[in-house]
């Protein structure tokens, strides 16, 4: 199935090194089942229907370049990494005179499925978010920014908070941020220059702009996905041998239930 959304521009994040992968390729470059990890994000973007994609690369990016000569895509620069909410702020210029949605995406997750981009799109479309981030409940929440919300579990969102910045308390929640986001782009112009990178990492994260956002009195959501490995990044082998494990579970299982029929 394929999805139309012309108002969408999509950011792509793919300047990682990925030196957990044991190797100095670039992360996105890392094969699964013989094709690069990008190349998985990206169908799933033709597949969603938006008016453009965007690349930002960084670690060997003219290699990265090479490896998409026919991707419908345009690449943006980020020679120095500075974290995510720096990789949205290099992409600037390409996007000058934007009013629409910004989807911003990862790379390394190749089970995202255009479906539930979809329903992320739909649901920040209805809701008339400044920005609506895309989240998922895991078995193991190590590592992974927490979806603070008001009041408990079904609460309005309140922040998203860094693993490494989290108190003990907040290192309990099992929502986690997928590193996903829908943003209203000319309210996020507004937040990016409020971004600072007083944090344990030095860097400048997206995910503050949620609380960027409720201190100014704009609207921030969050959507659910029900599966958690659907939104899997990709940051070790081990990892890499599940993706490539759920992937071929996910495709045979159709194949087979029509052999059965």
């Amino acid at each position: 199935m394929s999805y139309q959304h012309p108002e969408v521009t999509d950011l792509v994040l793919a300047a990682g090194q990925g030196t957990r992968m044991k190797s100095d390729l670039a992360k996105v470059l890392h094969p699964m089942l013989g094709r690069p990890l990008l190349e998985y994000v990206l169908d799933a973007l033709t597949e969603l229907g938006v008016a453009r994609t965007l690349v930002v690369v960084g670690h060997q990016a003219e290699r990265v370049r090479a490896a998409f000569p026919n991707a419908d895509a345009e690449w943006v620069l980020q020679a120095e990494q500075r974290g995510t909410g720096h990789a949205v702020l290099v992409a600037a210029p390409a996007l000058e005179g934007f009013a629409g949605t910004l989807l911003v995406v990862c790379g390394d997750t190749p089970l995202l499925r255009a479906a539930t981009l979809h329903e992320l799109l739909e649901h920040h479309r209805a809701s008339r978010a400044a920005v609506t981030v895309l989240s998922t409940r895991v078995p193991d929440a190590t590592g992974y920014g927490r979806i603070v919300r008001q009041g408990g579990a079904d609460g309005p969102v309140a922040a998203i908070v860094e693993h490494r910045d989290a108190s003990p308390e907040v290192r309990r929640i099992d929502e986690i941020n997928s590193g996903i986001f829908a943003f209203h782009y000319p309210a996020l112009q507004e937040l990016l220059v409020h971004l600072t990178a007083h944090n344990a990492q030095g860097e400048y994260y997206l995910t503050d702009t949620v609380k960027l956002a409720l201190e100014r009195g704009l609207k921030a959501e969050a959507v659910c996905a029900p599966d958690y490995r659907e939104l899997l990044g990709i940051n070790t082998v081990e990892q890499l041998a599940e993706a490539e494990r759920l992937f071929r579970a996910l495709h045979d299982a159709p194949r087979r239930a029509a052999g059965e029929r």
